[in-house]
């Protein structure tokens, strides 16, 4: 896998024509991106359920100018919204996400996501139609389900991504990042077989499968002392009997294995979680049905010139950003499948510093005046990368000339 790197490419910057009809423009779209945020946000849809948030979104685009379509990739909650300048130029995405966490709301912020996406399109927009404006086709993907759903591989199946030239987003944390590593992940469960019997009269006459997914969990642990650095391992068990005195007769466990090189994952630390359920089955005579929960998200393949950019835009709206890092987070995104087949970047944006997302403090500050910062830094700070690349089609061909398309999982 490809690591990121600090470049030394010289990439031409946005012009300060340009930086200055953007900021004017989000001066004029500042109130109904931070409505769009506070709606969302009041409003959390779990993966695949984002109706009002898809909705208000393809409405405000296509009430701006933009050719929506939906549903999209066969997504009732996804959607495609085009505005093509009618110019030769470079063809490029911005990715939106809306869906919530359960329980807790838009603790991942992707009110944020969606917001200040919808703004670096309007902004983008303005800077194509404008007198002198560059040529190229901006491309706006909702993409619904990124906790847990893998939205974006539906999108990436259909051929929709094919002759895009770079894919951009942001994500709100609790620090700015031009860009991050991030694991690939994938999600299985074991679903063990027994016999039920009386646990005090006969129970020898049982097959217990919570002794099978108890032993799975020995196996994992053990496992765990085998792998390298990066490698994470999650589990729980879901099912493990009904009541005391009866031999559980089934036992449910989900499991969650990361690491950054996919190949790794797929091939070898995969095959090993499964032989630990299989061992465990065998050795306690149960059964044991083994089947994926949930899509494959891959490793954020990075883009040195990208960061680049992203980088250099965050200094011109006044963020500093942390160094360069070579460790990779520990978590997984869809954004990641992406970056494997065209060139991505998915940079952070500091909601307060040192929050951790997929928690309560952070659904209540994403709701309010640092998650509005944020959408407002956002929106211009996506939209001067993306207008950076409009304008100087050299450095699309830099961000090209930097990629090596990696895999693709189903």
């Amino acid at each position: 896998m490809s690591q990121v790197t600090a470049s030394t490419t010289s990439i031409p910057s946005l012009s300060p024509e340009d930086e200055d009809l953007l900021r004017k423009c989000l001066a004029d779209l500042g109130d109904l991106l931070l409505e769009t945020s506070h709606q969302i946000h009041a409003r959390p849809e779990i993966r695949f359920e984002e109706v009002f948030a898809s909705t208000l979104l393809t409405d405000t685009l296509g009430a701006h100018g933009f050719v929506v379509e939906k549903p999209f990739a066969g997504l009732a909650t996804a959607f495609c919204a085009t505005y093509d300048s009618g110019r030769p130029g470079p063809r490029l995405a911005i990715f939106l996400e809306y869906d919530a966490l359960p329980d807790i709301g838009h603790g991942c912020g992707h009110n944020i996501i969606a917001s200040a996406g919808l703004g670096a399109a309007l902004l983008t927009r303005a800077m194509l139609s404008s007198d002198g404006g560059p040529g190229g086709t901006l491309v706006v993907i909702g993409s619904p389900a990124e906790e847990g759903g893998g939205g974006k591989l539906p999108i990436i199946d259909s051929g929709s991504l094919d002759g895009v030239d770079a894919a951009i987003m942001l994500h709100p944390s609790g620090e700015n990042l031009s860009a991050m590593r991030t694991l690939s992940r994938a999600a299985l469960q074991f679903t063990f077989t027994g016999r039920a019997a009386h646990a005090g009269v006969s129970p020898h006459l049982g097959i217990n499968a919570l002794d099978a997914a108890v032993l799975t969990l020995n196996a994992v642990g053990l496992l765990r002392q085998q792998v390298t650095d990066d490698v994470r391992i999650h589990t729980i068990i879901t099912e493990g009997g009904n009541a005391t005195n009866i031999i559980p007769e089934r036992a449910v466990i989900q499991a969650q294995v990361r690491a950054e090189d996919p190949q790794t994952l797929l091939d070898d630390l995969k095959p090993r979680l499964e032989n630990c359920a299989r061992g465990a089955a065998l050795a306690t005579g149960a059964d044991v049905e083994i089947r994926n929960d949930g899509p494959v998200y891959l490793s954020i393949q990075p883009n040195p010139v990208l960061e680049q950019i992203v980088e250099e835009s965050y200094g011109r709206i006044g963020r500093k950003t942390e160094p360069h890092r070579n460790e990779v987070y520990p978590g997984s995104t869809d954004m990641g499948n992406v970056s494997q087949v065209v060139p991505a970047i998915h940079p952070n944006i500091e909601i307060v510093p040192g929050l951790g997302m997929h928690s309560r403090e952070a659904t209540e500050l994403v709701g309010g005046k640092h998650g509005d910062a944020a959408v407002l830094d956002g929106a211009l700070m996506l939209a001067m990368t993306a207008s950076t690349l409009f304008r100087h089609p050299q450095a699309v061909e830099q961000v090209q000339a930097t990629f090596t398309e990696g895999i693709r999982v189903g």
